[in-house]
């Protein structure tokens, strides 16, 4: 298994999270805090390209340019092990960082541009960012500190069914390094293992897609929504309360448009989505709103968070209880 890094760490900042879920950014800097994970945020960074890139608006060498920029801005900071929130961030900046490495063709070509546009410190070096050693998900992070996460739980989720949808970027389009396999990819079951919670594992459509393809939710949208809701059915037939995220784009696509399938199908699914910083932050006892930022969700989070509240109320009425009969 590769090293997981814990420090030198450039988390990258995600457009689809600021845009859609800003709550998974500092969710995660919640839990990095907690687990003493050493890292910076470099506002100078730039968005990976991803959706117009898979929309065929950005071609792979303006890609491999922005990539290359952000690259120098890790070294600059001697902050080089660059660690994603989305999936598709991750597949971009690993694709990115072999061309540069393997292609010198490409090399040359990304640096001549650098250097026509007097951004020469720039200039990419072969093997500067080494596509295994120095790209990182945010799940990686946490698998390798798992001890330390469970160390830290507050809130206990074991009453809930609870379900993991897998990023195809991470386990399908660059596998080759997805911690706990990518035929049954186990990585977000693990941690929450950790966090005392044991999911469903393995069902019906695990490995099936979100649905949104990125443009494919718009140009061919009735395709789009049939495959996220064969999805959502089959995790209905599991009575599933939570499917966790790892990839904001999926988020998107079972958050926002889940309303708009009960309706059409007349089936009220009463799944919540979350991503995993989310939901270990929570566990953690981290404030929904300031931190997970639940009010940026479609499906609303409360009735999970009013369900929890109970039952610690009910534990601290039953300590009280005991507490009194000792005296």
């Amino acid at each position: 298994m590769r090293k997981i890094p814990d420090k030198n760490i450039m988390l990258f900042k995600s457009c689809l999270i600021n845009g859609e879920y800003p709550g998974v950014e500092s969710s995660t800097k919640y839990v990095f805090d907690k687990i003493g994970i050493e890292y910076i945020v470099d506002d100078r960074q730039s968005c990976c390209t991803g959706l117009g890139h898979y929309s065929d608006i950005y071609d792979q060498l303006s890609t491999t340019v922005i990539g290359g920029r952000n690259f120098s801005v890790a070294k600059k900071t001697d902050h080089t092990n660059i660690v994603m929130m989305c999936s598709t961030c991750y597949a971009i900046h690993k694709k990115v960082a072999k061309l540069l490495n393997n292609n010198e063709k490409v090399r040359d070509e990304v640096n001549t541009i650098y250097n026509e546009t007097n951004l020469d410190e720039m200039k990419y070096e072969e093997g500067t960012i080494d596509s295994s050693k120095n790209i990182f998900h945010v799940v990686d992070i946490f698998f390798d500190k798992k001890e330390e996460i469970a160390k830290n739980i507050k809130i206990d989720l074991s009453e809930f069914r609870i379900a993991t949808h897998p990023a195809c970027h991470y386990c399908k389009v660059q596998y080759e390094d997805a911690t706990e396999g990518f035929r049954d990819p186990k990585v977000l079951d693990e941690i929450l293992k950790s966090c005392g919670i044991e999911t469903i594992g393995w069902y019906d459509h695990k490995r099936s897609t979100c649905g949104a393809g990125f443009r494919q939710r718009f140009v061919n949208r009735d395709l789009s929504m049939k495959v996220t809701s064969e999805k959502l059915l089959s995790l209905k037939d599991e009575n599933i309360d939570i499917l966790v995220h790892m990839c904001p784009n999926c988020q998107t696509q079972f958050d926002r448009y889940q309303p708009f399938i009960e309706k059409e199908l007349n089936i009220d699914f009463k799944i919540i989505h979350l991503n995993i910083a989310q939901l270990v932050a929570f566990v953690m006892g981290s404030d929904p709103y300031k931190v997970m930022g639940i009010q940026t969700h479609t499906v609303p989070i409360e009735p999970l968070i009013e369900k929890v509240e109970k039952s610690l109320s009910k534990e601290r009425e039953v300590k009280k209880v005991k507490t009194a009969n000792k005296a």
